[in-house]
């Protein structure tokens, strides 16, 4: 049984597990509906046998101690309620897991629409995003900015050496560190169940940058508390020293001041009731990540530093934005907010201390969230390494040296485990250019995407699917997939030699960081003459240029280049026919191809080809 196999079982025993648990408090939960309905029946059924067998009131104090029965069967209830949900969103979070080990796309959540972006270096060709993408797999954010900083180590690399080591060290500590990695994850399961979906900062941005009337709340919460201070003064007098009822006057004042001034705390109850629902998540996880004992001096401890902070614990903050919150929420209910503003300003004085702690939030939220946002996005990518324990971890190289890029065992992430087929790859030096012939179906667009994938992984600071690999940074380039424009009138051919055209620029920019180019079958937008005059022209400019590629080709005319062009290397995928099927075994080899399966492939379709020539 192999590692991977290994971690899937074990995934399995812990969601069989965990799925009979469930079961069992489901059953349980269905038995205290049975058990409220009888203690609230039987408090009334008693209660009236008492009254007509014993005289006086005994029959309150039977009523008064069921309905205390009650009580307690409902909150043990809603305790039980609570650990079934725990135990269901941790049953549903191993399915997940078992389906990210597996490839089981049936079982993964899709993500967000990415919208096409044709200029973009890479992301339209190397299964990166969309329906059964590397970042459906490794994402499991519940944010909304979690999800975007690790969309951006995919599809906006900073190709940063210190920034790429950095991450990978800290997704190293975290392989090692399941419990904060589960915990974390299991918390914002719950997050994405509660809000239908991410977690989006908006709402508390847009109440933060709100209008901030400090200063004209605290003067209208001086004068009114001196009214209402002034109002208990002439009513005690009224009652006590028999003075004339002056309160009354005092009381239209205040109650006047009071109703003018509305707007200005109309909508606190809306923003404490929309405060209140934005940050009890935040307060989960950012309470968890302010708590973890990380320990000192790990690449952990200092991702976490700016929630553990005395003076800036999220915790102490977030507690008391909640609590008066929750106080502020009287608005709520019209009858009783009203009596009690009549008596004091309650609803200014919590729109004063809500307008304070905006301020507050303000300085140190943004701070949080990217502590936060961090702490997702490189989870999942402990998360991926932790699902795939046969994947390695790349070496990074600071500088271009030699070699530029060697692989071992390099295989495609989103190919099944049955299904794949590993390769040994490498460039020595940059300029080098590897031309990849082989017949149709036999590899080699698969092969091109397996270098580039691998190498997004590799500098998102995740590990790759490979035994082993080292790797200089460069600019990763591709041109696979090119696809014409109706809306900008682009042909197919024309929108592949602009694609072309941008990669010779990137590779002029000689002070840059060097490119990793992908060209699978060049040219193939026109007609074969054209195509050949054209590869062979384009090939040349490719060699010595300040980086390395690999291109795919049909045209055997084209690997003739490497005989006279020693930074040009040959390699191949080969195919044979077995009982009348075509057949090929994925394994990239040294030099040309030395055929081709077009007429094969006719012939045993049954389309007609003249007789020899397949």
């Amino acid at each position: 049984m192999t590692h991977l196999n290994t971690r899937i079982t074990l995934l399995q025993h812990r969601l069989q597990s965990i799925s009979t648990i469930t079961e069992y408090l489901k059953k349980i939960d269905q038995r205290f509906f049975w058990y409220r309905l009888a203690a609230f029946l039987g408090a009334w059924v008693l209660a009236i046998l008492t009254r007509f067998l014993f005289p006086g009131a005994a029959w309150i104090w039977v009523l008064a101690g069921m309905f205390v029965v009650f009580l307690v069967v409902v909150f043990f209830h809603r305790q039980l309620d609570r650990q079934r949900q725990h135990y269901q969103n941790a049953q549903e979070w191993l399915t997940q897991q078992v389906a990210r080990a597996s490839l089981d796309w049936e079982h993964l959540p899709d993500l967000p629409a990415q919208p096409v972006n044709p200029d973009h270096p890479f992301m339209n060709d190397l299964n990166l995003v969309g329906e059964r993408s590397l970042l459906q797999l490794v994402d499991t954010c519940a944010t909304r900015g979690g999800q975007e900083r690790l969309h951006a180590w995919f599809l906006q690399p900073d190709l940063s050496y210190e920034r790429i080591t950095q991450r990978q060290n800290v997704v190293k500590e975290l392989l090692e560190l399941p419990g904060f990695r589960t915990r974390l994850m299991l918390i914002g399961w719950q997050i994405r169940q509660d809000f239908k979906g991410l977690w989006d900062d908006q709402g508390i941005f847009h109440w933060l940058k709100g209008h901030a009337a400090q200063r004209s709340i605290k003067r209208l919460l001086v004068l009114l508390s001196f009214l209402a201070g002034l109002n208990y003064a002439l009513l005690a007098l009224n009652l006590l020293a028999g003075w004339q009822a002056y309160w009354q006057f005092s009381l239209i004042l205040y109650l006047g001041v009071y109703f003018f001034h509305y707007r200005t705390y109309e909508s606190t109850f809306q923003d404490a009731y929309q405060l209140s629902k934005d940050l009890q998540p935040l307060e989960k996880s950012l309470v968890f990540l302010e708590t973890y004992p990380a320990r000192q001096g790990s690449q952990l401890a200092g991702l976490l530093s700016a929630v553990k902070q005395s003076d800036q614990r999220p915790s102490s903050y977030l507690r008391k934005i909640l609590m008066i919150s929750s106080a502020a929420s009287l608005q709520n209910n019209q009858i009783l907010s009203l009596l009690v503003n009549a008596l004091l300003p309650w609803d200014i004085f919590f729109a004063y201390l809500l307008d304070g702690f905006k301020q507050k939030l303000n300085q140190r939220l943004p701070a949080w969230l990217n502590v936060w946002y961090q702490a997702e996005g490189l989870t999942a990518l402990a998360n991926f390494a932790y699902l795939n324990p046969e994947y390695r971890f790349p070496v990074i190289r600071d500088s271009i040296t030699q070699p530029v890029l060697t692989a071992k065992g390099l295989g495609h992430p989103l190919i099944a485990k049955s299904a794949r087929v590993v390769n040994d790859f490498s460039f020595s030096d940059l300029g080098e250019v590897a031309l990849i012939s082989g017949s149709n179906m036999s590899g080699k667009s698969t092969f091109l995407r397996t270098l580039g994938v691998n190498l997004t992984l590799a500098y998102a600071g995740t590990v790759v699917n490979a035994d082993q690999m080292q790797i200089s940074i460069l600019r990763l380039f591709t041109c696979i997939q090119i696809s014409d424009s109706l809306k900008d009138g682009f042909s197919y051919f024309y929108a592949e030699v602009r694609r072309l055209k941008k990669l010779l620029t990137w590779l002029e920019e000689s002070e840059q960081t060097a490119v990793f180019y992908l060209i699978d079958e060049i040219f193939q937008g026109t007609n074969h003459e054209e195509r050949r005059i054209g590869s062979l022209a384009y090939l040349k400019s490719l060699v010595n240029a300040n980086g390395v590629g690999a291109i795919s080709t049909h045209d055997i005319e084209l690997s003739k280049m490497a005989d006279i062009e020693l930074r040009i290397q040959n390699y191949n995928f080969q195919d044979s026919v077995e009982d009348g099927k075509m057949s090929f075994d994925y394994r990239l080899r040294p030099g040309p191809s030395p055929t081709t399966n077009a007429l094969k492939i006719m012939a045993i379709e049954g389309l007609p080809v003249e007789e020899g020539s397949s």
